[in-house]
């Protein structure tokens, strides 16, 4: 990963894993798999909501209730967000809780560094605020 100085007073920019040198393999499997887990819309919103709940964490039955899917499905999307490293769970009787896992945001963040956004979005036509 490289560092490269920012615009004002030369303190460190935030930087990008894809930007500065090519990814390497072990870090790109580490990334596809997050980000293929976070490429579906049911996946993301679960995420944002353990995010958004209260003390950081959410119970399963917190999350079930929000959307129109079984159990069973919602559960499918818990495990792949798991796997991925998103969430953490902590069973406390009968009920599951989830929480976020921070160093996985943070990767995703050091992914997708502000540097790429004028750099690359841009350049192909894409502004920063587009869905």
């Amino acid at each position: 990963m490289s560092t490269h100085t920012g615009p004002e007073h030369g303190e460190p920019a935030c930087t990008s894993l894809l930007v500065g040198e090519p990814l390497q393999a072990g870090p790109a499997v580490e990334l596809a798999r997050m980000f293929r887990a976070l490429g579906d819309p049911v996946r993301l919103r679960i995420l944002s909501i353990v995010a958004n709940h209260q003390h950081g964490e959410a119970c399963v039955c917190d999350i079930s209730s929000t959307f129109d899917l079984t159990q069973p499905t919602i559960s499918h999307h818990l495990k792949v967000l798991r796997e991925a490293g998103l969430l953490d769970s902590e069973r406390r009787g009968t009920w599951v809780y989830y929480r976020v896992i921070p160093a996985a945001l943070h990767t995703l963040s050091a992914a997708l560094g502000p540097e790429i956004v004028p750099d690359t979005l841009a350049d192909a036509g894409v502004s920063a605020g587009a869905p």
